[in-house]
């Protein structure tokens, strides 16, 4: 199947490592040029290098009110043209109700939820008819995770945005969608399976719940990411599409 990505351009934020660059390797293998980005300059270099030359990595921070422009500037200059984002950022500071202080939930706020309206919001601005804007999310959407409670603070809220985008942007033909991975096998999902004190055992744990009884992979999710991007998926908006192995047990 072609999904049409050929010599489209996209922003792909937090693509240095993760999920976001597992879908920004997913867009490039399909033709796409992508404009990478990451917080850490080497890092996100070594990243666009990696996936392939038709990938131009940036530094810089979802948080910073410049980012959007930046971004999409890039991809207009480096590759002529602008046709879709997705806005992935690093999930915030895990920790309880009780634990988490002021400074973390301000941290967050800024570079997890105001740092992707604002990019939403810029995208908006730029994108045409068939121009479409991702978001990548958790499946905290719709259930809380134990310990990352600034994160299901944030994600639904979110997911909230991002619907009420899709309704205010259709008529002009622009697609908004959000992804709602669970227990993708991720540096950082691999990070908290530690904070038990013993990783094996919770990620055992963790995967007796999902029904396909592992975690996803990265090439999983950013195929997932890709398809949603693309032409295949025109007539698709609005929705926020688990990537969790039925982990997600209502409808």
């Amino acid at each position: 199947m072609d999904l049409g990505l050929r010599n489209r351009v996209y922003v792909v934020t937090g693509a240095s490592r993760g999920l976001g660059r597992a879908a920004a390797e997913a867009l490039a293998a399909e033709g796409a040029k992508v404009v990478i980005s990451g917080r850490d300059e080497r890092g996100v270099t070594e990243a666009a290098g990696a996936i392939g030359s038709g990938v131009h990595g940036l530094a810089a921070d979802n948080a910073d009110p410049a980012t959007p422009q930046r971004l999409i500037g890039a991809a207009r200059e480096r590759f002529g043209g602008f046709d879709g984002i997705l806005i992935s950022v690093g999930g915030p500071a895990p920790g309880f109700a009780a634990d988490t202080t002021d400074k973390q939930w301000q941290t967050a706020f800024e570079s997890v939820f105001l740092g992707a309206l604002r990019l939403a919001r810029a995208a908006a601005e730029e994108l045409g008819e068939g121009g479409v804007i991702g978001f990548v999310l958790s499946g905290s959407v719709h259930e809380p995770i134990a310990g990352l409670t600034i994160s299901n603070g944030l994600r639904p809220g979110l997911a909230g945005f991002a619907k009420s985008l899709a309704n205010e942007l259709g008529p002009r033909g622009i697609r908004v969608v959000g992804l709602l991975p669970s227990r993708i096998d991720t540096d950082r999902v691999r990070e908290l399976d530690a904070l038990s004190g013993d990783a094996a055992a919770a990620k055992a744990k963790n995967e007796s719940r999902i029904p396909l009884r592992r975690y996803g992979t990265p090439e999983e999710f950013g195929g997932t990411a890709a398809f949603l991007l693309s032409p295949a998926a025109s007539y698709l908006t609005g929705l926020m599409l688990p990537v969790d192995g039925g982990a997600r047990h209502g409808f």
